[in-house]
């Protein structure tokens, strides 16, 4: 049976949910059939674990897995490095069997297996151990809960078996300088238009990447401004779709159509880039010249270019 990398609920399932959900009224990871979060009076008391550390210093606290089901559930407690995901930017953490170089190296829960009884909890402490020589800063991560089942999924001929997981988001921050640095990086512009100036509506594809070069994580936002010759303005708005945590040292893929683009003009476009104390800007120039008009004009100048010539050689055999 071939296997395949399982899917992380979060806290926040999406990475819209935060823009869409008020902080205070945040909930503890869960599937509908479990639920991890950190140890508190009641669900959803603390969503997140919040832990700021100093080089080389431990910290203990403790971690619940809810079942909500009516049978036992065994699963396998791991920490986990957090990153964004190049689809869209969202918050994911590292499998099991992936390598972890972070917040995920450091935690070591007390109990790696725990079987929770039917509508039971059971609550593991943990100790997260900050290396002397760990980088200040923020290093997210996840305590995760995964399923030891292996459910079927997918159809066809090729068995495939899914394992699912929830995680309780931790934000670790190691004491020391803080350094915010955030780039738009490789700026591109692709232009759909029609070959007969006027005969459909024309668009341009945006594509940019968001580097997040500092220590700590950012909210980023971003601006997009096109204008044409002479300055005219052809465009001005606030781009969506923009991921509301970027991580640090992450590097993330965005795209923004732009509708209505001009079908003949020569202008740029402008991305503007901002965050808690930056901002970054990054500009790609474009040409919108459609293929039948370039052709007439070519046409135009060839024949106009060989009537002189022709005039000039009849002048001198005259």
């Amino acid at each position: 049976m071939r296997t395949k990398p399982y899917v992380l609920l979060l806290s926040t399932l999406l990475a819209l949910l935060p823009l869409l959900v008020p902080a205070s009224s945040a909930r503890a990871a869960e599937n509908g059939e479990w639920a991890v979060y950190p140890a508190a009076s009641q669900l959803g008391d603390r969503p997140y674990f919040y832990l700021v550390a100093d080089p080389g210093s431990t910290l203990t606290d403790r971690v619940t897995v809810a079942n909500k089901t009516a049978a036992p559930l065994t699963f396998r407690l791991y920490g986990a490095d957090a990153y964004n995901t190049e689809r869209d930017g969202g918050f994911a953490v590292r499998t099991q069997k992936e390598e972890q170089t972070g917040a995920g190296a450091w935690i070591k829960p007390e109990r790696t297996r725990i079987t929770v009884p039917p509508r039971s909890t059971v609550t593991v402490p943990y100790t997260l151990a900050v290396p002397a020589d760990a980088d200040p800063g923020d290093h997210p991560g996840a305590l995760v809960a995964l399923d030891e089942r292996i459910a079927p999924g997918g159809g066809g001929s090729v068995a495939v078996g899914v394992q699912r997981a929830v995680g309780a988001r931790v934000y670790l921050r190691v004491n020391g300088p803080t350094v915010p640095a955030l780039a738009v990086e490789d700026v591109t512009l692709d232009q759909d238009r029609p070959l007969v100036p006027g005969t459909r509506t024309s668009s341009a594809l945006v594509s940019y990447t968001l580097h997040n070069r500092g220590n700590v994580t950012l909210d980023p936002k971003v601006a997009l401004e096109a204008r044409g010759l002479f300055g005219r303005t052809l465009l001005e708005r606030d781009l969506d779709g923009v991921p509301a945590e970027l991580l640090p040292r992450q590097k993330i893929r965005l795209t923004a159509r732009w509708a209505g683009s001009p079908q003949f003009d020569r202008g740029d476009v402008t991305l503007t880039v901002t965050a808690k104390g930056v901002r970054e800007t990054a500009t790609v120039s474009f040409l919108a010249l459609p293929w039948f008009a370039a052709a007439v004009l070519l046409v135009g100048a060839a024949t106009g270019f060989f009537g002189l010539w022709m005039r000039r050689r009849r002048a001198l055999s005259a």
